[in-house]
């Protein structure tokens, strides 16, 4: 890889299919895009901060925008330049700037005059696309704050690229996570559960590449609970393959649902409920792996047991009420909160029957 330090003024910027910017693409999750959606708001402030100190004659942009190609670029060492043929080497992509770009283009729209502007760009060439993302999130998780769901959608594709792709040189906290390859094994599980028809979570998880408003819980909450309380030694789960894992947790789901579900606003499917029955799904597993048997109507029943066996201030976890929104006494519950339930509910387990002998289901 080659680098090159210059300044573009905002009208070769603009230039036609100068950049491109790859997105992460909210219908193809594995596809190659590695950049967040765009904040508009925030782009817009930058435009407007332009136009105003174009007219007193301070704008000013130090920070560069990092663009890439995986071609090569003429380089005169005579002269200490660069020649770039945007229809052999472009469109570049922009591995940081893309709101800084974005703003300079708004601001151009608005006044002409701003065409000229100058602005400090970095340029990488001979960089493949999976070095570009390595890039993008190295300098976005370790300067300055990157959407943790957008971090785990890069290190569960840079685990993929493993052993398939040159991947470049990686900060030693990154290279772990990579090499772990949980936050892949946890996304698959979450994006089957969230892009099944008929699960219960359907569509109710916000991933970060939407611009979209809706969903109850976040991406990066969910994989972080499945990472956590799923995806150990102790669990069956983690032992299973990632087809038997989608099968598992959303059989796991849906037995869940039926018997705490009725169509009521729920917090069931926020936090609260992803923490708990994250937690929970350990013991259970377990009792269901002697069982045999990891079938709804048989993780459902061996819930109702579970359920119906539990004392004290923890009596209603089984019911409907107990978990809706505003009226139920699970909404105010804190983690603390929540690994009392948890340890109720692993002692009602206990005391429930062990289910019947049977091949291995799912």
């Amino acid at each position: 890889m080659q680098l090159y330090s210059t300044s573009l003024r905002v009208t070769d910027l603009l230039i036609d299919n100068f950049y491109t910017i790859e997105r992460l693409d909210p219908e193809d999750p594995e596809g190659t895009g590695f950049q967040r959606v765009l904040d508009k708001g925030r782009a817009k402030k930058l435009a407007d901060y332009l136009i105003e100190g174009q007219k007193s004659h301070d704008a000013f942009l130090p920070t560069s925008i990092f663009l890439a190609t995986d071609k090569d670029i003429q380089f005169d060492a005579a002269t200490n330049s660069i020649t770039i043929d945007v229809d052999a080497v472009g469109p570049f992509s922009v591995v940081d700037g893309q709101h800084r770009l974005e703003g300079l283009r708004l601001a151009a729209a608005k006044v002409p005059d701003m065409g000229a502007f100058e602005v400090p760009v970095n340029i990488a060439v001979n960089l493949p696309l999976i070095a570009q993302m390595c890039h993008f999130l190295i300098v976005n998780a370790t300067q300055k704050g990157l959407d943790r769901g957008v971090e785990q959608r890069i290190f569960a594709r840079l685990t993929a690229a493993v052993g398939f792709e040159d991947v470049p040189s990686l900060p030693r906290w990154i290279q772990r996570i990579v090499e772990s390859g949980e936050d892949r094994q946890a996304l698959r599980i979450v994006d089957h559960l969230n892009g099944t028809p008929d699960s219960p979570w359907f569509n109710k998880i916000k991933l970060p590449i939407q611009d979209v408003k809706g969903g109850t819980v976040n991406q990066k909450t969910f994989v972080k609970a499945i990472k956590k309380y799923v995806l150990t030694v102790n669990n069956p789960m983690s032992a299973r393959t990632s087809d038997e894992q989608q099968r598992m947790f959303l059989n796991y789901w849906r037995a869940i649902a039926k018997l705490l579900d009725v169509g009521k606003p729920t917090v069931l499917f926020k936090y609260n409920g992803v923490e708990l029955f994250c937690r929970f799904s350990t013991p259970m597993f377990n009792k269901l792996q002697n069982a045999g048997d990891f079938r709804p109507e048989t993780i459902q029943k061996l819930l109702k047991e579970t359920f119906d066996n539990c004392e004290g201030e923890f009596a209603g976890v089984g019911h409907p009420d107990w978990w809706l929104s505003g009226t139920g006494p699970v909404g105010e519950y804190n983690a603390a909160a929540l690994a009392r339930v948890n340890n109720e509910l692993i002692r009602a387990l206990h005391r429930s029957g062990s289910g019947p002998a049977a091949d291995l289901q799912l």
